[in-house]
């Protein structure tokens, strides 16, 4: 049996200005599929839905017609669009060859800017397309130098500045292979995913600003590169100004301005179309993080795809989306560049204690026009009491915003408090496709608390307990076709086991994701929360991302986490843990309000056993909550074998957590049960 969940909204939250739609790139791209014949059942260039199905039931013709649309610039043509569909193993565009890094650069302006630098202080630069294009040669020159060639991989220790987007191009110019993570990963977090790689150049920053701290990684980048006994050389970034200790690393070191400042021509290297761009690594919870390969051809169609029609974006518009370098959002931030539009990089804190508005203030400074975030902030400056419209937010057409499903009472709060008329775009994807299955786009109706259509190209679908596709009801997310940005393979998978058991084990032949969804039957897509993490409570099944939308809700409470326990005597616990608000104290008073809200808005099935008051709730450095994890402590599971700390937020809350079971086990069991953490 599927979970139950709350009745979709029936009217949508807001509907699209008819001129907006009609001035869109998604509905050119429709007018000019049907003109040429790619589409000719598309009537109407702002139907969604239609546009949707022809994306999906005839896969070739949307994705030549994409290639077409955006001008792909190959040294050798395609064979054909999808010589093999079966998944696991679509083969895309055999015969082409191109590059990633050539079309990021080919559509900026020489003199106009191609990347804003910001901070949290406020301050920011910017750097040119002609300036920008220099760096990157001069870097590419400098990495074939120090040995790097076509399939090497160069790494980088690095926060979300211009360094890593410049590094990155440069590798990729060279048919080399791109990994990087953020500097707030111990020396050993990054080591579990770079060694791995065996990676030829290491690129590392001095540190980075978070909440008006600045944090020297030195001897942390040092350390690291100790540990990766293949590298040739480490480029030393001099981000924060302070002076990297000399005769601490036997190793070549290269400053980053003798790498970024030569006088160079970029001479970029054309691959096949599958060929590696990136290594994505996985939250890694458990055991070393998995690495995810992604191809050249295959990220440049979906990202163009989805930030120039989803996005909407183009020459003259701006995105500003808060991440980090190792969360999946980062890699598509760069790709803003493919559209000509500038694309924002920001180091520090969303929102630091001195300035919690400082993202909306830059956002209005620098005439943004997409800005990006995730539901944990928009409900955060909810409670904080922030008022983003006090700054002039008129560039804004959309605000993404990703990591979880975005819930229905944060809809009035960004149309009060950020701008009337706003395309708010929740979305939803995965490290694993470096992309979306849902979302919005310019000519899709909003509904709260819902995404408003599965994303053109995604053969989306909500499977039931037999297999079977579902309207209406919840079931598994599933992709049937594939997506060009499917992993290539899975780093050191020589025979393919490991990437068919993580996603195609339970579907032969179809995608599997691990979420649990319903596709409405007017046309959007709810997110109830990981399937492997679903309530089960008297033989009904319950989506834990319901109840933690209702409970967020209120003011009193920060943040929340329901877990469903099976325990040993064939019991059932479903303990709901919360974060109170500053200053709120969790009281029966409070308790009775949960125990109510949850009754009134989901069903007296979803009422927790206990309400516990915790400091914090544990996520996966992307921001994920760590349901599953959370369950096994709690069951009793030693955590050493549950988490990586290295891969949480909060690595002190493994072991709070692991008390916590084991507490309760021993009240119910006094003479049996064992410290298991």
């Amino acid at each position: 049996m599927t979970p139950q969940r709350p009745t979709p909204y029936p009217e949508p939250f807001l509907s699209p200005d008819p001129k907006t739609v009609a001035g869109s790139r998604i509905a050119d791209f429709a007018r000019w599929a049907a003109r040429q014949q790619r589409a000719e059942a598309i009537q109407d260039p702002t139907d969604y839905q239609a546009l949707h199905h022809w994306s999906v039931t005839d896969l070739e013709g949307f994705w030549a017609a994409v290639w077409e649309y955006f001008d792909i610039d190959a040294t050798t043509p395609y064979e054909r669009v999808l010589a093999e569909e079966t998944m696991p193993g679509a083969r895309w565009f055999p015969g082409a060859t191109l590059n990633y890094a050539h079309h990021a650069l080919r559509n900026l302006h020489p003199d106009a800017p191609a990347i804003t630098a910001l901070d949290e202080t406020g301050a920011g630069y910017e750097i040119t397309g002609r300036q920008l294009r220099a760096q990157v040669a001069s870097v590419a020159a400098t990495l074939r130098d120090l040995g790097v060639g076509q399939g090497d991989r160069v790494v980088g220790y690095l926060p979300n500045t211009p360094h890593a987007l410049i590094s990155f191009l440069a590798t990729a110019s060279l048919g080399a292979v791109w990994s990087v993570c953020g500097q707030d990963y111990a020396p050993k977090a990054a080591a579990d995913r770079f060694a791995q790689l065996e990676p030829t150049v290491l690129i590392t920053a001095d540190g980075y600003l978070f909440n008006g701290t600045t944090h020297d990684r030195r001897a942390a980048s040092l350390e690291l590169a100790d540990a990766l006994p293949n590298l040739k050389a480490t480029v030393l970034v001099d981000h924060l100004g302070t002076a990297w200790p000399e005769n601490r690393h036997t190793g070549l070191t290269v400053p980053w301005d003798d790498a970024a400042t030569r006088t160079e021509y970029l001479t970029i290297t054309s691959v096949p179309f599958d060929h590696p761009l990136w290594i994505v690594f996985s939250s890694g919870t458990t055991g070393l993080p998995k690495g995810i390969v992604h191809g050249h051809g295959g990220v440049l169609l979906e990202h163009l795809k989805i930030l120039g029609l989803h996005c909407d974006l183009g020459v003259g518009d701006r995105l500003l989306w808060y991440t980090t370098t190792h969360w999946m959002m980062w890699n598509l931030v760069v790709s803003t560049l493919l559209t000509g539009a500038t694309t924002c990089t920001y180091d520090g804190s969303p929102a630091p204690v001195a300035r919690p508005d400082v993202l909306w203030d830059l956002a209005a400074r620098h005439k943004v026009t997409v800005f990006g975030t995730s539901p944990q902030y928009l409900l955060a400056m909810a409670k904080l009491g922030i008022e983003p419209s006090a700054h002039d937010l008129s560039a804004i057409r959309a605000v993404g915003s990703t990591g979880s499903a975005l819930p229905a009472s944060a809809y009035p709060w960004v149309r009060d408090h950020v701008g009337a008329g706003i395309q708010l775009a929740s979305t939803s994807g995965g490290t694993d496709v470096v992309s979306a299955f849902a979302g919005s786009a310019p000519t899709t109706p909003v509904w709260a608390g819902e995404l408003s259509a599965p994303h053109l190209g995604v053969a989306l679908a909500a499977y039931d307990d037999a297999g079977r596709p579902v309207v209406d009801q919840v079931g598994e997310l599933v992709v049937t076709r594939p997506m060009p940005s499917m992993p290539l393979h899975l780093w050191n998978d020589p025979d393919g086991s490991r990437y068919r058991d993580a996603y195609f084990g339970a579907y032969p032949g179809v995608w599997r994701h691990g979420d649990w969804i319903t596709l409405s039957s007017h046309g959007s897509v709810i997110v109830h929360g990981r399937s492997d993490a679903t309530l089960n409570r008297n033989g009904v099944r319950l989506g834990s991302a319901d109840i933690h939308d209702i409970v967020e809700r209120l003011p009193e409470i920060t943040e929340a986490l329901v877990i469903g326990v099976e325990e040993p005597d064939g019991g059932y616990w479903m303990p709901l843990f919360v974060v109170p608000a500053p200053g709120v104290a969790l009281d029966d008073v409070l308790r009775e309000k949960i125990r109510a809200a949850i009754r009134a808005c989901a069903s007296p099935r979803h009422v927790p056993d206990e309400i516990l008051a915790v400091p914090a709730i544990p996520h996966t450095r992307t921001g994920k909550k760590l349901e599953v994890p959370v369950k096994r402590l709690l069951q009793g599971a030693p955590a050493e074998q549950v988490l990586n700390p290295a891969a949480v937020d909060n690595p002190d809350l493994v072991a709070y957590f692991a008390r916590l079971g084991t507490e309760r086990r021993q009240a119910r069991h006094p003479h049996t049960v064992k410290d298991a953490s």
